[in-house]
């Protein structure tokens, strides 16, 4: 059986050469880089704190510094778009999800801007993804939990490859403008009409019933105790790599695809 918490040959075969080459990143020993990763996977998979960091990963202060640095340094975004190989484009798919905050990630200063807002479960953070065909993430954005998911459906569309060839999404996103700017970019549009629609449009069902991809995507990744519920303050740290570093090694399934 795999383990879930190690790092294979395959995979850091992918991952070093883009970290070799990020103007931020000194590897030095690739085997203490490399267990560097594994020790911030153990935290992301376990949800504990930096401080019970076990021994045999690490000295948690090490660990948590260098973590800090990359995510100041934007390493963790080139990392994911690095590992993306050949995603499949027959259609891409729109989502969202709700991660619950703990009571420790309020009180960053300047908390406006850390995408922590209050909706009727309480306080979150929303994940608004995209991904391909096959489920796998090509991009996301992360707001207050109280925001609509048709508000960031534009935004969303922006990180499509322009070789997809359709969107797909629920009924929240049947919106005219969203329509027209799917068409705009002579993608079809997979999105059922909502039962008040003036002009009711066709939707290819088929097509649709490949939607539960994205949903598959979110109940992997939850899997993760620091990624189902929000322990950071600052949306950086959450976004750009808590939530992001599953992400890329969710992306290596690319590589190991190949």
């Amino acid at each position: 059986m795999a383990n879930r918490l190690a790092i294979s040959d395959r995979e850091w075969e992918a991952i070093r050469p883009i970290l070799e080459t990020h103007p931020y990143v000194r590897v030095g020993d690739p085997g203490r880089c490399r267990a560097f990763l594994c020790a911030v996977l153990w935290v992301l998979r376990s949800g504990a704190q930096w401080r019970l960091l076990l021994a045999t990963l690490g000295k948690w202060d090490t660990v948590f510094k260098r973590f800090s640095r990359w995510c100041q340094f934007g390493v963790w975004e080139p990392l994911h778009q690095g590992c993306i190989h050949l995603p499949d484009l027959q259609a891409v798919f729109i989502d969202s999800t709700i991660n619950r905050a703990h009571a420790c990630a309020a009180g960053a200063a300047g908390s406006n801007a850390e995408a922590l807002g209050r909706s009727r479960g309480g306080s979150g953070t929303k994940v608004h993804a995209i991904t391909d065909a096959l489920g796998l993430l090509l991009g996301f954005i992360l707001t207050g939990g109280q925001k609509s998911d048709i508000g960031q459906a534009e935004a969303l569309l922006e990180l499509a490859p322009e070789e997809a060839k359709a969107l797909g999404g629920d009924k929240g996103y049947d919106c005219g403008a969203l329509v027209d700017a799917i068409k705009a970019r002579g993608m079809a549009v997979v999105i059922p009409p909502k039962a008040n629609r003036a002009d009711p449009r066709e939707c290819d069902w088929d097509a649709y019933k490949k939607r539960h991809a994205i949903g598959c995507f979110f109940g992997k990744i939850k899997h993760y105790r620091r990624i189902f519920s929000r322990f950071e303050k600052l949306a950086r740290k959450q976004g750009i790599t808590l939530f992001r570093l599953r992400l890329d090694l969710v992306a290596l399934s690319y590589v190991n695809r190949a």
